[in-house]
């Protein structure tokens, strides 16, 4: 038990692992038609040069492949990271929430941004342009002057990690630790 006399439940790995796969994947399959559009409509050639409401199922393998592992990843990191500080180094919960939401988060991008390339470039190609996983994979790799982690290996692949992390770290800093007192709360209620 922290000082505060706050102990975390430790939820086993494969449970995390599960749960956050399965989790990751029913929403972003689900959503996947609303994100399309979104990635059209943002488009610097515009929605339907994009291609506008066609194909918006394009792009639904990169998604449906890289979502189970990317919130498999956040979910076991951030699961294993609360226990580990708040239980066993006994920190500050929030602090402890904090840290293993923003640590969570960094693991869960290296697969999500790869994903997110993936996924965006096959969405805004479409009709004639339209490109398989495997050649818009291939593209991507290609693309050695892209201004990304580790270019001259991944191509493409990183692009926008730094600004996913600097998206994404924020909502994680501030949402876990609110669900984490609520589920508290709601517990001493109960």
């Amino acid at each position: 038990m922290s000082s505060s006399g706050h102990n975390e439940r430790h939820t086993p790995f494969f449970i995390s692992l599960i749960a956050g796969g399965a989790a990751g994947t029913t929403t972003d399959v689900a959503l996947f038609p609303i994100d399309t559009l979104k990635t059209r409509l943002q488009s610097p050639n515009g929605f339907i040069s994009a291609g506008g409401f066609r194909g918006i199922y394009n792009g639904i393998g990169a998604a449906a492949i890289g979502s189970a592992p990317g919130a498999a990843l956040f979910f076991s990191v951030y699961e294993y990271m609360k226990e580990f500080l708040v239980n066993r180094q006994q920190i500050d919960p929030t602090l402890g929430h904090i840290t293993a939401a923003c640590v969570g988060e960094a693991a869960a991008c290296l697969v999500r941004v790869p994903t997110e390339v993936l996924k965006q470039n096959m969405q805004t190609s479409s009709g004639d342009h339209s490109k398989s996983l495997r050649q818009t994979w291939n593209l991507i790799l290609r693309q050695k002057d892209a201004n990304a982690f580790g270019a001259s290996v991944l191509g493409g692949l990183y692009r926008g990690y730094g600004i996913t992390l600097m998206r994404e770290v924020p909502f994680a800093f501030i949402q876990f630790p609110i669900y984490e007192r609520m589920k508290l709360q709601w517990t001493k209620y109960q």
